[in-house]
């Protein structure tokens, strides 16, 4: 099946627009500065002929020295694309994506730079985003209402990411073959509650007490994100499903940052809110599921 035409609007973060105000890419602390050749929103398409086109070939160094989580530096001839390949899954949510010289085509359109940036997979690079959420409660431990809008006020669990130090969604990335519950249920372990400084018995007293909240979750988004480590060649997909602690399980729970996280707290949710990439849309549409203060 083709895959559906994405407004360019949805992919602005991972690409420079205005010649005056360009787009720095995401490198890791002691990396080369990219920075992004401009993209009109009229050159986006592949569709549309850009024989000027001269995007900026980067992979980061982090990328070619960690084969255990990266692909080679070149995909293998025998590389099953838009299939689930050894168990990695280069499926995308968008539907089939391109292949053009061998290498998979960003399905949204071009970024400016070509190569893998600091992504490790060539093509859909999957994460999941748990967006655990409770209602604001005041000192009488009744719901807080916003006094504008008349509406109470929903709070989610936020981390600040150490390499960008903006807040966000304590998601990641799916390890191959891993079930995107599994993932959802890992990442927001080891980012909100650094479960990899757990011992064992500390670590599965955690793992049950979420078990009753993580069984059932709504799905708020899946498909393309727009990230500042998109490239031609590698883009992020994720899935964020909501679950919502209405019984109070996390009323005892020790929120401590972990893994990429540098700091971590409940968050108001309120349409001020500034996240990581695509963010504060999943949140956005958090709000209006529960009829929440935006």
């Amino acid at each position: 099946m083709a895959l559906s035409a994405v407004k360019p609007r949805t992919h602005t973060i991972c690409r420079s627009t205005d010649p005056s105000n360009l787009v720095w890419y995401q490198v890791g602390e002691n990396e080369k500065t990219i920075t992004r050749p401009v993209v009109s929103d009229s050159m986006v398409p592949w569709s549309v002929d850009y024989r000027d086109y001269k995007p900026i070939k980067y992979t980061s160094p982090i990328v070619l020295k960690s084969p255990f989580w990266a692909d080679p530096l070149q995909p293998n001839s025998d590389t099953r694309w838009n299939s689930v390949d050894k168990q990695i899954d280069r499926r995308s949510h968008l539907g089939l994506y391109a292949i053009a010289q061998g290498l998979p085509r960003n399905p949204v359109g071009r970024t400016g730079i070509e190569g893998r940036g600091l992504l490790g997979k060539w093509g859909p690079n999957h994460a999941a985003d748990p967006i655990v959420t409770r209602w604001k409660l005041n000192p009488k431990g009744m719901v807080e209402i916003n006094a504008k809008s008349k509406k109470p006020i929903l709070q989610f669990v936020a981390v600040e990411r150490k390499d960008t130090k903006e807040w966000a969604v304590p998601g990641g990335m799916c390890d191959p073959g891993e079930k995107i519950s599994q993932t959802l249920k890992r990442e927001f372990m080891e980012e909100a509650l650094d479960s990899q400084n757990m011992n064992e018995k500390e670590r599965e007293k955690y793992y049950n007490k979420l078990s009753d909240l993580f069984k059932n979750g709504t799905e708020i988004y899946r498909g393309y994100v727009d990230d500042p480590r998109n490239t031609d060649n590698a883009w992020m997909e994720t899935i964020a499903v909501n679950f919502h602690d209405d019984n109070n399980l996390f009323g005892n729970l020790k929120l401590s940052a972990g893994d990429d996280a540098g700091k971590v707290c409940w968050m108001d949710i309120h349409s001020g809110l500034r996240l990581y990439a695509s963010h504060s849309k999943f949140i956005h549409q958090v709000a209006l599921l529960h009829n929440a203060d935006w």
